[in-house]
């Protein structure tokens, strides 16, 4: 009797781990660890060359703006099948040699040319590997695919820091901006060696912008919708680092409990690369078995944590917190977005019929950037002008109305549209 077949050889397409998704996912890891090394030292770099102290946020604003404005021409022009890949592979490229060039630069005006470049670069390949992930995926896999590449992507992140320390220590920070080449190199290869081109069944052409902006679906701009109030209290999580060190200074010391406020970041970031791929598993499990929750249920309860976590440090104790119960704020705030970064994408594959996907991916981003743009600047200035209270009280508001919106829309919609 021959031995029983194993199911991914039985039907390919259920196969997650194709070397489209591989790939894209050691391209994820490889481009994160190189240019987290050049985030990492950035302020130290500044600071060799004698730059002001508002030049980092000229740098990032700058590099930020940029990237958002990349994100929609990418989804665009990854709207022609035969591009996609090669912007992918340039955006790779120009995100490691920018993050290279810091490594020759003599006067700050120079970080911020590469920077925005390199952000650019960063922005504009975003739309294209959405696109060719799902192309790389049976269409109930979506959310596996999504969930390994953010967890690659978040390993990247973590190891970036821990060698720049690293290099920092044994060479400095010139040599060490100059070994990002080699990681930057190996995300450009990576997804230049194992993604696949494209599927068929497409039109090789370009529609005018506005025509494809025009033929997203009703149902897509419902969920943009719910995504961009979600967003807009969405902030940057290295505000939870400023309010862990506010809180723990009085009873640790100043140094000590930015060592702490150092740590809970990095578990929050493991809790982030741990829950990424489940979330996306979970997701496809669920909408392939139980549709009336589905991958947008997961989300929104995605969405619905992120209150949860807000109003748990609206309720902390002013003085000497208990650092379980911040270690436990940051995991959940680790959680909330795995889920959110995995399952948002998954869910918009099944919303965008192939032919508009790439413009969807590239207005999603650009809706996600302007959001963390609104969002962190909202919560610093409530922060601020009123009180750290406010300012978390205006993002859980924002994020738990996200969340309903979410939870409200149909999980999923007939194969025939989904999978188009």
């Amino acid at each position: 009797m021959p031995a029983s077949i194993p199911h991914d050889k039985k039907n390919p397409q259920q196969r997650w781990l194709t070397h489209g998704v591989l790939g894209i996912g050691l391209a994820s890891l490889f481009s994160d660890w190189g240019h987290e090394i050049g985030t990492s030292l950035l302020p130290l770099l500044l600071a060799s060359l004698g730059a002001p102290a508002y030049a980092l946020g000229i740098i990032e604003g700058v590099a930020d703006g940029a990237a958002s404005f990349a994100k929609l021409a990418g989804g665009y022009i990854a709207g022609h099948p035969a591009w996609r890949k090669p912007v992918a592979v340039l955006g790779y490229l120009l995100t490691g040699l920018s993050t290279f060039a810091f490594g020759f630069v003599t006067v700050w005006p120079e970080i911020l040319a590469a920077r925005a470049i390199g952000w650019m670069g960063r922005g504009a390949r975003g739309p294209a590997r959405d696109v060719l992930l799902v192309d790389a995926v049976d269409a109930s896999q979506t959310g596996r695919a999504f969930g390994f590449e953010r967890t690659m992507d978040t390993v990247g992140a973590i190891l970036g820091p821990l060698c720049a320390m690293a290099l920092l220590a044994s060479a400095g920070i010139t040599a060490a901006m100059r070994w990002t080449i080699l990681p930057g190199a190996l995300a450009a290869l990576s997804f230049a060696l194992l993604v696949p081109t494209r599927r068929g069944g497409e039109t090789p052409t370009l529609k005018p912008f506005w025509a494809s902006l025009k033929s997203l679906p009703p149902e897509f701009r419902k969920f943009l919708f719910a995504v961009a109030l979600f967003g807009l209290g969405d902030f940057a999580h290295t505000l939870l680092i400023l309010r862990a060190v506010q809180l723990l200074t009085p009873s640790h010391g100043a140094a000590r409990a930015g060592a702490i406020g150092v740590a809970l970041y990095t578990f929050h970031n493991v809790i982030y690369a741990a829950c990424s791929y489940p979330a996306g598993a979970l997701g496809d499990r669920i909408h392939g078995f139980w549709s009336r929750l589905g991958r947008s249920g997961i989300l929104a309860i995605g969405y619905l944590l992120a209150a949860v976590m807000c109003a748990g440090f609206m309720l902390l104790p002013h003085t000497a917190p208990h650092l379980f119960t911040l270690a436990a704020l940051f995991g959940l705030a680790g959680l909330y977005v795995g889920i959110q970064d995995t399952l948002e994408k998954a869910v918009a594959a099944g919303l965008l019929p192939r032919d508009v996907r790439a413009m969807g991916y590239g207005v999603l981003a650009t809706v996600n950037g302007i959001g963390d743009l609104v969002s962190s600047s909202m919560v610093g200035f409530l922060w601020s002008a009123v009180s750290p209270t406010a300012g978390f009280a205006y993002a859980g508001v924002l994020m738990a109305l996200g969340g309903v919106l979410v939870a409200r829309m149909p999980s999923k919609r007939s194969r025939s549209t989904a999978s188009a």
